[in-house]
């Protein structure tokens, strides 16, 4: 694991976009497997999206065709741009990192950072 801050979430309307940050605290970040991760009320953690160490990425199926993630290796930062929200894309949204470089399920971590909430409404 490694410590990160997410940032840039806030209120957007249904059909808008959110680009979200992640920056690690780490001086091995390209090593890390980096995660998307987010939790509705009431609802479990859930993968959104992952990218490797070697920038292999995975989506989920609701974030397939609106969500990129992507990397930055020199800013130690993760991003995740999320276009064409929907309200059922309000949660706090999370970011993780293996070592392994792997993307890794949200039972594997046992520690978190704050998250930044994304609101989708109108």
């Amino acid at each position: 694991q490694v410590q990160v801050v997410e940032s840039g979430g806030g209120l957007v309307q249904p059909g808008g976009s959110l680009r979200l940050s992640c920056v690690a605290s780490t001086n091995f970040f390209r090593i890390y497997g980096m995660g998307w991760y987010r939790q509705a009320p009431g609802k479990q953690r859930e993968l959104v999206a992952g990218i490797t160490s070697g920038e292999m990425t995975q989506y989920a199926d609701f974030a397939k065709g609106r969500f990129t993630i992507s990397r930055d290796n020199a800013k130690n930062t993760a991003y995740l741009q999320m276009n064409n929200l929907r309200p059922e894309d309000t949660a706090v949204y999370y970011c993780n990192g293996d070592p392994k470089g792997l993307i890794r399920a949200p039972g594997y971590y046992d520690s978190w950072g704050q998250g930044t909430l994304v609101t989708v409404s109108s």
